[in-house]
């Protein structure tokens, strides 16, 4: 027959399984009562015993129990120690174990789409811009508000969603950073006003925007020391797809204006959102793909799962060598130290009490307690140096890189601007009578002029002004403008039908019984201007350009070192930027540009392959979306700052570039070389 004791004790175990038989005191003792009490009631008597101060046999096993609780809890504590300086070493020992095969490859395809999915999205609002701010009637403000709101969102997302994989794992978070991002990128292919577009474009950049800190954390920990620096290198090859992604489909598919439909007056799907549709496929492909994957073992096994974490290590090993055909080998680990956490249990005993919405709050905020607290504990002494020239590193890094960005597209659009300015033509008091005005007027100035009894009708004027002119008994039927405006004119007796000249495009005119039927209101693309392929080039030319240097950084990644990788390429595209002063034309922006990109692509791939190498399992994700934030905000200053230098000088935002470049360079010779480390 069973012992009830035996089970009570075994039941309070739980899942830790122990050898509670063979601890347990002698049964005669459980067994034992005195021959004095015997057939008496145990409520009427008392102990014996008690009288000579021998305690109760009740109170014995109670003290045993306790004992042994007791060295449990201690062993335990003792393992945890042990555990967090053996873990790293045996952790790599059985990655050398599984290999590197086609269990690495399906996991690098699948988040190579992730992060495709986020170089994408970076440029989206860009592209779409153009188009989608004369569809919606976006004013100059909104436009630049709407860029603003993308990055800082994708900015509090990567430190957010960060800390998070720390505690919910890299699979799970991953799964809703690229599903909030195809869900509202989605959405706001059909956003007809500006408020939803924006709406659906912020929660988008807070999914999309934790990805990259994700995507390099749960990678790097199915890697061995020998291939991390390389294929983590590989991985960024993908952004660089994301941009070429982009561009080109941007570039066949925006400028084709007809390609969309409309439903009455008040929807409308021109080609813009059909571009944001077919940006959408690669977060899908990644979604679909990291479902089917396992989580990453190494954080298994830091949140004390270890059967989990060895049934995934075994898939690993056994995936690897059966498709090197050598299915007869076994996975010999037989036990994977673990350590042991206590955050986890409490939120279980939380969860126990108090109505579901109680129990969801109480989960919520201590998690987010966890990550807050997981966040301040990496300014502690042993990381606090390191963080910080690492945390130095990447905002002049991302200063430069993301400044430039910004101005190399800006700057050749300027030039255009200044060669079509130069083309102008300029008629001075001209006298224009019973004319009609059939065919477009394109880059002229007209001033003083006198137009009476003259009829605009079915035309274009593009790039147009009227100074200090006299319209008398004119009409304007049918007529688009792009750019043109009215300064200081007398408009008499006149009629505007069908037009979009509407009160914007007067600026200080006097009229008088002058009358607009049917007007154009609000916005209306032309897209021969907003969509010049040129633009869409520059793009396009400098994604294509960092080819070589992805090739280069992952091919001596490990046989250079990060820190040389990083310091040797700040420091040559420092160099690249100073030589911007040379650039007159916009083939020389374009050339100078690519060279930029190919030779800063590899300190990028330095940065990110440290800085997962740096930290601790257990506050890697958290420390990756802090540097990947801090790489945001730096994005988000140097693009106010560097436009606002178009078109007055290039010689601050060169030397800008050129200082935070020669900064970080100098700053990341003093960080850590991780090449043989294996992960902590």
């Amino acid at each position: 027959m069973d012992d009830p004791y035996q089970n009570n004790v075994s039941q309070q175990g739980g899942d830790r399984e122990y050898p509670y038989q063979t601890d347990l005191p002698p049964r005669e003792e459980d067994d034992a009562a005195s021959d004095a009490t015997e057939g008496h009631d145990e409520d009427e008597q008392m102990y014996e015993g008690e009288y000579q101060g021998i305690p109760h046999p009740d109170e014995i096993k109670e003290a045993r129990r306790a004992a042994r609780v007791e060295a449990r809890r201690k062993a335990r504590l003792a393992a945890q120690q042990e555990d967090g300086e053996e873990l790293p070493e045996q952790y790599e020992s059985i990655m050398e174990d599984c290999g590197h095969g086609r269990f690495q490859w399906t996991l690098f395809l699948a988040l190579g789409l992730a992060l495709m999915a986020e170089g994408v999205d970076g440029f989206v609002v860009g592209f779409v811009m153009p188009s989608a701010e004369k569809d919606m009637c976006i004013s100059n403000a909104d436009k630049g508000m709407l860029g603003l709101l993308v990055y800082v969102s994708m900015m509090v997302g990567a430190v957010l969603w960060g800390g998070l994989s720390d505690r919910l794992g890299r699979r799970k978070c991953l799964i809703y950073v690229l599903s909030i991002d195809v869900i509202f990128s989605f959405l706001s292919c059909f956003a007809q006003s500006y408020g939803f577009f924006l709406f659906f474009r912020i929660c988008s950049g807070f999914g999309i925007g934790g990805s990259i800190p994700i995507v390099y954390t749960y990678y790097a920990e199915f890697l061995q020391v020998e291939k991390r620096g390389e294929h983590l290198s590989w991985l960024c090859m993908f952004w660089m797809l994301g941009g070429l992604y982009a561009s080109f489909t941007a570039w066949g598919v925006i400028p084709h204006y007809g390609w969309g439909f409309v439903l009455g007056t008040e929807f409308q799907f021109h080609s813009w959102r059909i571009f944001i549709f077919l940006c959408i496929f690669p977060a899908l492909a990644a979604l679909v793909g990291v479902v089917l994957l396992p989580e990453s073992p190494r954080f298994l096994l830091e949140s004390s799962r270890h059967d989990e974490a060895w049934m995934i290590l075994r898939q690993v090993h056994d995936t690897n060598w059966k498709a090197k055909g050598e299915p007869e080998r076994v996975f010999t680990v037989s036990n994977i130290k673990t350590p042991l956490t206590q955050d986890d249990e409490f939120i279980e005993i939380q969860s126990d009490t108090g109505t579901a919405f109680q129990r969801w709050s109480v989960r919520h905020m201590t998690m987010l307690q966890q990550v807050m607290a997981n966040i301040l504990s990496l300014s502690a002494p042993e990381l606090r140096l390191q963080g910080l020239f690492l945390v130095i590193v990447w905002f002049c890094l991302a200063f430069s890189y993301h400044g430039l960005g910004v101005w190399f597209p800006d700057m050749v659009k300027y030039m255009q601007y200044e060669e079509y300015e130069t083309l102008v033509r300029v008629f001075h008091r001209e006298r224009v009578e019973h004319f009609h005005f059939n065919f477009s007027l394109v880059n002229q100035v007209h001033r003083e002029g006198e137009y009476i009894h003259d009829k605009f009708e079915n035309i274009e004027i593009k790039s147009v002004k009227f100074e200090d002119s006299l319209f008398e008994n004119c009409y304007f039927e049918d007529v688009r403008s792009t750019n043109t405006f009215f300064h200081n004119c007398t408009l008499k007796n006149t009629m505007f039908y069908n037009t979009d000249l509407w009160q914007e495009k007067f600026k200080g005119c006097r009229m008088e019984n002058t009358t607009f039927l049917h007007p154009k209101k609000g916005c209306h693309l032309n897209f021969q201007e907003e969509n010049d392929i040129v633009i869409y080039m520059v793009s396009f030319l400098g994604s294509l350009a960092v080819l070589p240097g992805n090739i280069l950084s992952a091919l001596f990644m490990d046989k250079i070192g990060r820190i040389k990788i990083i310091g040797g390429s700040m420091l040559a595209s420092s160099a690249c930027s100073f030589l911007l002063l040379l650039s007159f034309s916009q083939a020389a922006v374009i050339c100078w540009q690519c060279l930029f990109y190919a030779v800063s692509v590899a300190a990028w791939n330095g940065v990110e392959v440290i800085s997962v190498e740096l930290y601790p399992s257990s506050k890697r994700g958290t420390a990756f979306g802090i540097l990947n934030g801090v790489c945001k905000l730096a994005a988000i200053l140097a693009s106010f700052i560097f436009a606002a230098f178009i078109g007055v000088t290039k010689v601050v935002p060169i030397f800008l570039a050129f200082a935070a470049l020669v900064c970080g360079g100098m700053l990341a010779l003093k960080l850590p070389e991780t090449r043989d480390k294996v992960l902590p």
